[in-house]
């Protein structure tokens, strides 16, 4: 619900774009995908920066421009942080990269589909073309949760395309943050006979998603990402064993090259190329996330990456409003 209702309004327009790089997934989700694109008041978008928003687990990008209550969606956000002169004008771009696993981590995966083509290779220059905006030196990416660690693990691997990223709360420090799923989900495959496809089909079977159920889907949908194997039923293969919980050495090794504190020690020298890295974390975030933003504040700092890092008092849930903090550090470093 729009705090300020008297202000200028920008325009959310909608496209479907037919991408190429999603066509043949393995787990048959759409090819066709939404994205929504917001440009200010006052301006067709040319010449502006753009800002690439890769949501959490659980949405797509059309979700922040739906109406919220007792709070704003995304482009009323932005149109209260423009009129304010908080921060300049930008397009952002809101692309649907749901999957049938309940999420995206926003990289290639031979289960998941190729996110990160998809981002690089269609959706951001299917938006710079319709709207003249962005370009070499004007884009950048945020997000939150998985959003946050999609943002983070793009900054990492292309530098040289994205030149501006925000990581609010975002999956790292894997062995803290996924590990501990790991007991609750064999309880609920036992249910099973250990098949996990019959839990998924299950899942998508059942009258309504338990809470509980979608935590686990979301633990399914790490391992199609991090570690896919396609010839499992929904490319899903686990890092530990069924019967004791044990990790198995070399699943896990393909989780942990993904760890953005892992990666950050080969890849956080391109991290120099950004305008602005930014990064934060809630203090008693209730998936232990703030020990990897901690660890990765303190690689960054070691390296001499510069960026800004916070952490608040709060945990994980709710957190839309530090993007008031990101969002103008983000458009004034890229119209610069």
């Amino acid at each position: 619900m729009r705090k300020q209702h008297d202000g200028p309004r920008g325009t959310v327009h909608r496209f479907l774009l037919d991408s190429q790089v999603l066509k043949g997934n393995l787990l048959g989700d759409p090819a066709e995908r939404i994205i929504d694109v917001y440009v200010p008041h006052g301006s067709d978008g040319r010449g502006l920066p753009l800002l690439v928003d890769v949501v959490g687990f659980t949405a797509g990008g059309p979700a922040h421009t739906n109406w919220k209550n007792f709070g704003e969606n995304l482009p009323e956000r932005l149109d209260r942080l423009i009129a304010a002169g908080e921060m300049p004008p930008v397009v952002v771009a809101l692309p649907d990269c749901f999957t049938k696993l309940g999420g995206n981590q926003y990289i290639n995966s031979a289960a998941m589909g190729r996110w990160d083509d998809f981002l690089l290779a269609e959706c951001v220059p299917f938006v710079e073309r319709k709207f003249g905006c962005g370009g070499a030196g004007r884009r950048g990416i945020f997000g939150k949760s998985s959003g946050g660690y999609g943002s983070i693990a793009h900054a990492l691997l292309h530098p040289d395309f994205w030149s501006a990223a925000a990581c609010h709360s975002g999956d790292m420090a894997f062995e803290l943050c996924y590990l501990p799923e790991f007991p609750r989900l064999l309880r609920k495959l036992a249910k099973t006979d250990n098949s996990i496809g019959k839990w998924i089909d299950a899942f998508h079977a059942a009258p309504k998603a338990k809470d509980d159920d979608i935590h686990d889907l979301m633990t399914l949908a790490m391992c199609a990402t991090y570690d896919p194997d396609p010839t499992q039923p929904y490319g899903v293969r686990l890092p530990v064993t069924m019967d004791t919980c044990e990790i198995i050495p070399d699943r896990w090794a393909n989780f942990m090259k993904w760890d953005p504190c892992v990666m950050v020690e080969t890849r956080g020298e391109g991290l120099k190329k950004l305008k602005a890295l930014y990064i934060d974390c809630g203090d008693v975030d209730q998936y232990n996330l703030v020990y990897g933003a901690r660890r990765l504040h303190r690689s960054l700092e070691r390296l001499g990456v510069a960026h800004s890092y916070q952490e608040f008092p709060d945990n994980h849930t709710a957190v839309d409003y530090r993007m008031d903090v990101s969002l103008p550090l983000l458009a004034k470093a890229l119209a610069a």
